[in-house]
C-alpha cells in the first residue's frame, strides 16, 4: 500500500489531480472523475456559478460531489495577483474550501505563468489563511521561494498547458525534488500514461490532468489508465528503480554455461 499524500495536514490516498475543463459534457466529467480515482478535483472559478441564483446549465459545481472530492477552485484567467487574490476571496465567501491552485499567465499564446504575480499572489494569500498550490514554471529558485512564504505544495510544469507533450522540463524538476519541503505536483503537458508514471518514478508527490482525459474519445477509460500509471509510477519510485549501466549485463551467466558444455 503506497504512502498517502499529504497536503497542508490532509491525508489522500490518490495521488492523481484531475482538471474539469474541456470535457464535452459535465456528466462525462463527472464519470472520468469517478473513473481516476481522484479525491481533489480543479475547477476554474470563471466557469462556477458562485451567485446564489441557480443555473442548471451553468454550474459545473453541480456535477462535483463535495463530500467525495475536495473541490480545488483555480485562478486560470487571472492576469496578475490583484484578479487571482479578488477569485480567490470571491470562492471563500462563496462556501468553497480556502484552498486555492494559483494559475496567473497573462499569455493567452502559450498560457506559461507569470513568476512575479504568482509569488507575489501566493504571499498575500498566505497571510489571509489560503492553502495555495501555485502553479509555475519548472523554475527551482521560485519554488524555493514559495515554499519559503508558506506554499503548501509547488506545481511545476511539464510542458506547456493543454501540450500533451510530456515532461521537457525533467532536469529542472529533478533540482525541484532534491530542494522540495513541501509536495512537487507535476501539472501541465503530460499527455499519456507513461508520461505520469515517469513523473511518480522521478518522485514527483503528484500529477494533475485535464487535456488528455478531456479531449479524449473514452474520458473515463483514459482515466482508469491514468490511475493504474500514478499507482505503478509510485509503486516503482517506493520500492527503488534498478540502476542504469553503459554496458550489456546478462541475466543468465552465458560464458560458465558454455564453458562447462565444451568441457
Amino acid at each position: 500500500m503506497s504512502a498517502p499524500l499529504i497536503i497542508a495536514g490532509r491525508s489522500f490516498s490518490s495521488r492523481l489531480l484531475v482538471g474539469t475543463g474541456k470535457f464535452a459534457s459535465n456528466e462525462i466529467m463527472r464519470e472520468a472523475l469517478e473513473a481516476s480515482g481522484t479525491e481533489i478535483v480543479t475547477v476554474a472559478l470563471r466557469r462556477a456559478n458562485l451567485s446564489t441564483e441557480p443555473d442548471a446549465f451553468a454550474d459545473i459545481l453541480n456535477f462535483i460531489d463535495p463530500d467525495r472530492y475536495l473541490i480545488l477552485p483555480n485562478t486560470s484567467g487571472a492576469m496578475n495577483a490583484e484578479e487571482a487574490v479578488r477569485l480567490a476571496r470571491l470562492a471563500a465567501t462563496a462556501g468553497l474550501p480556502k484552498w486555492i491552485k494559483l494559475e496567473i499567465h497573462p499569455d493567452p499564446a502559450y498560457l506559461l505563468p507569470d513568476p512575479i504575480e504568482t509569488y507575489r499572489a501566493t504571499e498575500q494569500l498566505v497571510k489571509e489563511g489560503f492553502t495555495v498550490l501555485p502553479y509555475i514554471n519548472a523554475d527551482p529558485v521560485l519554488a524555493k521561494r514559495l515554499q519559503d512564504v508558506g506554499a503548501a505544495t509547488v506545481m511545476p510544469l511539464g510542458a506547456p498547458i493543454g501540450s500533451n507533450r510530456g515532461i521537457e522540463t525533467r532536469a529542472q524538476i529533478e533540482i525541484i525534488l532534491r530542494q522540495a519541503s513541501v509536495p512537487v505536483v507535476i501539472d501541465a503537458g503530460l499527455g499519456a500514461p507513461s508520461h505520469a508514471a515517469a513523473a511518480m518514478e522521478m518522485g514527483a508527490d503528484a500529477v494533475l490532468i485535464n487535456t488528455a482525459l478531456a479531449v479524449n474519445s473514452n474520458p473515463s477509460a483514459m482515466a482508469r489508465a491514468f490511475r493504474l500509471a500514478v499507482e505503478a509510477g509510485r509503486s516503482a519510485h517506493e520500492i527503488g528503480l534498478a540502476p542504469a549501466g553503459d554496458l550489456a549485463s546478462p541475466t543468465s551467466p552465458l560464458t560458465a554455461f558454455l564453458s562447462s558444455v565444451t568441457h
